[in-house]
């Protein structure tokens, strides 16, 4: 399964408010919980994963976010700039790793804070 990084945004959205995030409706509950993973994987999340009999995850308990959860979440909040990054890194056909996309993402949060006089 690919990594579907608006999804992955959608999530930590919705963990962090307790309300379901507009978006995630139209994923089915195998691909919410593989994505789940992957961010208890990263660090994002802390919780735990349960897993189905054939090896795939059957869903996560999520405890809470956790700090490096947090910072993504900030950095990729707006949508201005996260709709940037999906065009300048997450465009189809480009290679990128998650580390490229949060160092551009911080890059698009300084240059805001810059433009708005607070830096």
């Amino acid at each position: 399964m690919k990594r579907d990084m608006d999804l992955i945004r959608f999530l930590l959205l919705q963990r962090e408010s307790g309300e379901a995030a507009g978006g995630t409706d139209a994923y089915p509950e195998d691909v919410k919980a593989y994505h789940a993973a992957l961010l208890l994987d990263a660090g994002f999340i802390d919780g735990v994963s349960e897993y189905a009999p054939n090896g795939s995850v059957g869903c996560v308990f999520v405890h809470r976010l956790t700090w490096a959860g947090h910072d993504f979440l900030d950095a990729a909040r707006s949508d201005t700039v996260w709709n940037k990054a999906k065009e300048k890194v997450l465009k189809p056909g480009l290679s990128w790793t998650f580390s490229a996309l949060l160092e551009f993402l911080k890059a698009e949060v300084r240059a805001e804070m810059l433009k708005h006089g607070i830096l």
